[in-house]
């Protein structure tokens, strides 16, 4: 089997490191470079805290691209410079990974419409962890029996956006199979504001940001005289690297986009 060449931005990360051991304990991956805002010319091994590696380290991204030509890109950055990283890869045909939430929905439009031109697949996913991705579809399940849903995620304190992108996720997959309802009293009124969270559609979504969280979600269904509660904890972060995995095995023969790893599980 031929090795996939896979490039990683945002090496230093938790997640981005997890991401290296993954790439370099797996036998048909090949950690052709990383790319880091820091050690221009070093070797990936010659950083402290990480494990023997040749990989070069390239601060220019698009030069990387040229000099390298990888096969994948595993982008475990920032929104901003995530879609940077992904509307550049796909420009050069190289298939984007990206864990990286925070997009818009103009940003997925045009991504989707670059991934058509150019022909080449891309997969972005708003959480890695199977369960999580299970989470989501056992949820959808559910709002087809359950109109009154709320999600309360929460997340370590150094998290960017609010509400996770997965909670996003799970409210737009509700979305497409639950009718519109607006909860709660019809008089209700917040007396702090911001108290009843996020409205999406109707359901209410809550975030929470403590120290020694990692990622966490439940979903919460309300009818007469019963609750269900689907809920997902990532305890550490190698629990999003099975879904890495997935994703670069998968990517590798697409040609098209994909938003959300419960697209490309059975």
């Amino acid at each position: 089997m031929k090795n996939v060449k896979i490039v990683i931005a945002g090496p230093r990360g938790r997640m981005g490191r997890e991401a290296v051991q993954l790439v370099l304990d797996t036998e048909n991956y090949e950690l052709a470079a990383v790319v880091d805002r820091k050690h221009e010319g070093k070797k990936l091994g010659e950083i402290d805290g990480f494990p023997q590696s040749e990989a070069p380290v390239y601060t220019d991204f698009e030069k990387c691209l040229q000099e390298i030509e990888p096969d994948v890109l595993i982008d475990l950055t920032t929104p901003e410079v995530g879609m940077f990283h992904t509307r550049t890869a796909l420009k050069y045909k190289v298939r984007p990974v990206v864990g990286t939430t925070g997009f818009s929905k103009d940003d997925l439009s045009e991504l989707e419409r670059m991934c058509t031109e150019q022909e080449t697949g891309c997969i972005i996913a708003p959480n890695f962890a199977v369960g999580a991705v299970l989470m989501m579809k056992f949820s959808q399940m559910a709002a087809r029996y359950f109109r009154d849903v709320e999600i309360i995620e929460l997340h370590h304190d150094q998290k960017l956006d609010a509400p996770s992108g997965t909670a996003v996720k799970t409210a737009q997959m509700i979305a497409e199979v639950r009718e519109t309802k607006i909860q709660g009293h019809k008089d209700e009124k917040e007396t702090i504001k911001g108290a009843r969270g996020a409205d999406y559609d109707g359901m209410h979504i809550h975030s929470v940001r403590l120290p020694g969280l990692i990622a966490h979600q439940q979903v919460m269904f309300g009818a007469d005289g019963q609750t269900l509660t689907i809920r997902h904890d990532s305890y550490n972060r190698s629990s999003f690297m099975s879904g890495v995995k997935l994703a670069v095995d998968t990517v590798v023969k697409m040609d098209s986009f994909v938003y959300g790893l419960e697209n490309i599980i059975e």
